[in-house]
């Protein structure tokens, strides 16, 4: 079975890598153009790109998926088979026609709640307590395609973005094999999604910033949710620090204000209850304990975060 490959960031690295593991005709895969990072501006290459070049397969990299030179040449591979995961741009409807047998995703929650690009963010910050990996196949809707299969997973108290996103990640690769194993067999049967569909729109840096009218709760399944990027940010005498690990708290205050400053406690009020602050970054430095950081500065007890 002829497979073309469409994906790009870490998450997608295990799916690629358990179809090579497994054996399977890897004709080609597509993943985003290189791009800089860091201080010294050097392109980077994506990690599904640095997997596949390391395995000997074909990369394609284009900025438009209508180029006629990148169409051609997907075109002549004849793919039976294309498989998404996390690309990063919706396939146009002439790829979507291309593999005889469709083409099939790998998305990041229970679908149809959580439809679209940050599906294992916005499930943190909302407060799920579980969440999970579809394989689905792809239509021209945003992530509206018959599922294939579903496989549920829990979200734990201290899950981050971060680690929950390498658990489903796992959870992804597995569910893939077996999808594809399915298709191959003829035994798998597409379902209509049903229920109602919720959508995680793409995170930006502003979504970061830190609203203390919400409870301490929210707070810190925001910053679960946030971390590791844009992490969430607040201002603190025109200072940016992050929160890195919180704990939400009984208690009463007021929003925004620093109740306590002193040893190891930084605990700040909220919309209702306390956040305790165990691990934050200041701007331009590493993530430290709050103890560490309340000893380089003086913070009076009373003192409200900054509005902006």
């Amino acid at each position: 079975m002829r497979i073309v490959f469409f994906g790009t960031p870490l998450f997608a690295v295990p799916s690629l890598k358990a179809l090579i593991q497994a054996g399977e005709e890897i004709s080609a895969v597509v993943t985003q153009p290189d791009r800089k990072k860091g201080r010294g501006h050097l392109l980077s290459q994506s990690p599904v790109k640095e997997l596949s070049v390391k395995n000997g397969i074909n990369v394609f990299q284009t900025e438009k998926m209508n180029d006629a030179a990148f169409l051609n040449e997907l075109s002549s591979i004849k793919p039976e088979l294309i498989v998404v995961v996390a690309y990063g741009k919706i396939l146009i409807e002439e790829i979507l026609r291309l593999p005889a047998l469709g083409c099939i995703n790998v998305h990041a929650s229970l679908l149809p709640k959580y439809r679209g690009a940050a599906p294992i963010a916005w499930a943190i910050i909302n407060g799920e307590k579980k969440t999970g990996i579809t394989t689905m196949l792809m239509d021209k809707g945003l992530d509206t395609g018959d599922i294939l299969l579903q496989e549920e997973l829990e979200i734990s108290d201290e899950d981050t973005t971060e680690t929950l996103s390498i658990r489903l990640s796992e959870l992804g690769a597995s569910l893939l094999l077996k999808t594809i194993s399915r298709i191959r067999d003829g035994s798998l049967k597409p379902q209509r999604q049903s229920g109602e569909a919720t959508y995680a729109p793409i995170i930006k840096k502003e979504d970061g910033l830190v609203n203390w009218s919400k409870t301490a709760a929210e707070l810190s399944n925001f910053v679960r949710g946030m971390h590791p990027w844009p992490g969430a940010y607040c201002y603190l005498n025109r200072e940016m620090i992050k929160l890195v690990r919180v704990k939400a708290t009984a208690g009463s205050g007021m929003a925004g204000r620093i109740e306590k400053a002193h040893n190891s406690e930084f605990i700040a009020g909220t919309g209702s209850g306390l956040l305790s602050i165990v691990e934050l970054q200041p701007q331009n430095k590493k993530v430290m304990p709050a103890s560490a950081f309340l000893q380089g500065r003086s913070i009076k007890e009373g003192t409200y975060f900054d509005e902006a």
